[in-house]
């Protein structure tokens, strides 16, 4: 399988920790990485990095991929001024830059599946740029999807993104509740070979309101959301206060946890996982994944950086297409990509 690599900001980590994991040849044994970058640039990176060793096979477009090596796209020519730990233009016109070729294969059929390095949404020279979630769902046309982060403790689900505090109130309906439950079931059943999910979703408000006294939208929102979505069958329980829910580790009795917002189902999703989750976009009809964490410039250039959740990133894309692969082949719901198969996987290929 073919898996696009953009290289987010050039000023950040991003190409570091994509140097640090394909530097291990054992990963170009499951899949065949295609980087969308610079030579120069990647030359640039490889030097200040001490990541000399690190080779990879230039070519021009993705159909002349070699399997078994890593590959890099000629997606610019220009001598870049990186400059590390530095949130500018150039970093983010070249990100853009990286991440539109290879959208652009991936829609055409090039890719198998596209893993992301982190960019500054601050910087980028497109008007709306919300992040790379929203960014490719619209490329795809696709309207009712999510973000997921995943690791192996927890799996979060959120019903808004990149929005300010003060306006997730008025980007809550009834429908978008649902949609992102039936969203997550379906993906849960048909990318992670879960059969019947088990689903909590998450108040908005503390304690979940107080049933009505710490406001409404639990009484008037949420909890007709998850009845809607308990008619049709999905397992699903709440809506939990997210203090409580997560203090109690009452998330390890569910798949999957639909918070409200983002920084409600992401801070106890880091502060578990920060240097191993995943992010993933759930109902595309396409494989995007990426690392849970940022740009990081604070430790940009310094080689300091962490590779775990980008591998992670590659991994889980791969466990997608071969689970997408095996329904389609089985026409079924079969035992696609189970834990051990994973772990198995993980352990066969990947000494750390």
């Amino acid at each position: 399988m073919n898996i696009g690599i953009s290289v987010g900001d050039i000023n950040g980590i991003g190409l570091e920790v994509i140097l640090k994991t394909f530097s291990n040849p054992a990963i170009a044994e499951l899949c065949t990485p295609i980087i969308y970058c610079g030579s120069k640039t990647l030359g640039f990176h490889k030097k200040a990095l001490n990541l000399n060793e690190f080779n990879y096979n230039g070519i021009k477009s993705a159909e002349q991929a070699l399997p078994r090596k890593v590959n890099m796209v000629y997606t610019w020519d220009e001598d870049v001024e990186v400059k590390f730990g530095e949130e500018n233009e150039t970093g983010g016109k070249y990100a853009l830059l990286s991440l539109q070729a290879a959208v652009a294969d991936l829609k055409d059929g090039k890719l198998d599946a596209l893993v992301t390095a982190p960019l500054s949404k601050g910087n980028i020279p497109l008007e709306g740029f919300t992040g790379h979630t929203g960014y490719i769902a619209k490329i795809f046309g696709v309207e009712k999807y999510a973000m997921m982060l995943l690791s192996e403790e927890l799996k979060v689900a959120l019903v808004t993104e990149h929005i300010p505090v003060t306006e997730i109130g008025q980007h809550l309906s009834i429908q978008k509740v649902y949609d992102k439950i039936k969203t997550i079931h379906q993906t849960l059943k048909n990318d992670f070979g879960i059969s019947n999910p088990k689903i909590a979703v998450l108040g908005l408000n503390p304690h979940a309101g107080d049933k009505g006294a710490i406001g409404k939208e639990e009484l008037t929102i949420i909890l007709p959301a998850i009845q809607k979505a308990k008619d049709e069958k999905i397992v699903v329980y709440g809506c939990y206060s997210a203090d409580g829910f997560f203090g109690t580790k009452t998330f390890k009795q569910f798949d999957v946890v639909l918070a409200m917002y983002h920084d409600q189902g992401l801070i106890p999703f880091k502060s578990m996982a920060f240097e191993s989750g995943v992010n993933y976009t759930a109902a595309l009809p396409v494989i995007r994944t990426s690392p849970d964490h940022g740009t990081a410039f604070n430790i940009a250039g310094k080689g300091v950086a962490d590779e775990t959740s980008f591998r992670n990133a590659v991994y889980t894309a791969i466990d997608v297409f071969r689970t997408r692969n095996d329904e389609q082949e089985n026409n079924a719901n079969p035992l696609p990509m189970s834990q051990f198969r994973r772990e198995k996987f993980r352990m066969d290929f990947v000494k750390d």
